[in-house]
């Protein structure tokens, strides 16, 4: 399954909960399932700048695919950077470079955040490309 097709699936997944404060419920709910880093990698190193909740964020790759754990010291922030992760964990570095995630806006996220949360959310993001991008430069492979 391609990151395209791993995001239109969780996206309609999702969107069964027809409710919009009922489906961030149960995002946030799904976070406490998600790997977290150990104590010692929640360090200034793990850290995503540009989030006013503390956020950590730990990659590693097996075999050409990209895995992350997560955590963050506040529930609604674990359970949309949790989202991040989901979607793109198992991905190769190239399919994190080129899937922007739409899966924020297809679920109506945008608009019950504030502007703050989104900025977070998109230094998330950029943490993860930059993780799959130095993960490319270090492979012979690409």
């Amino acid at each position: 399954m391609t990151l395209a097709e791993k995001q239109q699936q969780l996206i309609a997944k999702w969107r069964l909960i027809e409710d919009a404060q009922e489906r961030l419920s149960a995002i946030v709910a799904r976070a406490k399932k998600w790997p977290a880093p150990a104590a010692e990698e929640c360090t200034e190193a793990n850290r995503v700048t540009g989030c006013v909740s503390r956020v950590w964020l730990v990659g590693r790759v097996d075999e050409g695919r990209c895995h992350f754990r997560m955590d963050a010291d506040s529930p609604l922030v674990k359970g949309l950077v949790a989202l991040l992760c989901e979607l793109y964990d198992d991905a190769t570095p190239a399919e994190i470079a080129a899937t922007e995630p739409a899966i924020i806006a297809a679920l109506g996220l945008d608009r019950q955040l504030s502007p703050t949360r989104l900025n977070g959310l998109a230094s998330v993001r950029r943490a993860i490309q930059t993780f799959a991008e130095n993960t490319s430069r270090e492979s012979p492979a690409g």
